[in-house]
């Protein structure tokens, strides 16, 4: 018998689904200033518009093996992986957290999807996607979960100032942006989520993360110029939502 956990898991799972189904369009149509609402879902090759059984998330992915069934062309496999992504955030929310924590948490983890996503496609990071995660933050610590309200606060501020300073640093020393502006507006709004404590574990794993790329494309032949930039948005959300899942599992 499916105990509570197991339920929420599988209802966010499926829902996370959906969520990154209108995600991946998102990420596809905005930065072409497509709109994300108004519009059929078409065919990158041939144009036909798709039919709703062609758009059930991963499933007809699957089926049609990831191309049109009248051209044949290859539709973008981020439709897959972002539905996948998302699934899988909706399902590890669920679990670890059942109830309106993990529904919060999902929540959490789908912008930074969307976030990471447009960031490592089009380095870009959207006030309008930034400020509902902000605010998502700072309305959980007043709903009483944790890390307190006050946490949450010096996160933000702290958040924000450190990457803020950092990039008001190197373009004074280099005479060249070095971050985005949004980067310290993101890892704010990431510290309205974990509080101060965490910040510095999900600087140093996204570190890492971005150390492990540039070692994965030495070796596969492809190494990095030393002006070619990484997405720190995109290294930010990949170490931030696992480190709510593990603060939240540790004070479970």
């Amino acid at each position: 018998m499916i105990d509570a956990a197991g339920i929420w898991a599988i209802g966010l799972g499926v829902l996370g689904a959906l969520v990154g189904s209108f995600v991946a369009t998102l990420v596809l149509r905005w930065p072409e200033e497509r709109s994300v609402v108004h519009g059929r879902s078409a065919c990158d090759g041939c144009g036909r518009t798709l039919r709703a059984i062609e758009l059930i998330p991963l499933v007809s992915a699957l089926a049609s093996r990831g191309r049109c069934r009248r051209c044949g062309g290859r539709i973008d496999p981020l439709h897959w992986q972002v539905e996948a992504a998302a699934l899988l955030i909706g399902a590890s929310a669920g679990w670890i957290a059942p109830g309106p924590a993990g529904v919060m948490g999902a929540a959490f983890g789908w912008l930074l999807l969307a976030l990471g996503t447009l960031d490592a496609r089009a380095f870009w990071l959207p006030d309008r996607l930034v400020a509902p995660l902000a605010l998502l933050g700072l309305a959980g610590g007043a709903v009483g979960l944790a890390p307190s309200l006050l946490d949450r606060l010096i996160g933000g501020a702290a958040g924000y100032a450190l990457l803020a300073l950092v990039a008001f640093s190197y373009r004074h020393w280099r005479g060249r942006e070095g971050l985005g502006g949004g980067d310290p507006k993101l890892l704010g709004a990431i510290g309205l989520w974990l509080g101060w404590r965490l910040l510095p574990a999900v600087l140093l794993c996204a570190g890492l993360i971005g150390l492990g790329v540039v070692l994965f494309r030495q070796l596969t032949g492809r190494p990095m110029a030393a002006t070619d930039a990484l997405p720190l948005g995109t290294l930010m959300a990949l170490a931030a939502y696992p480190a709510w899942l593990l603060m939240v599992g540790v004070g479970a």
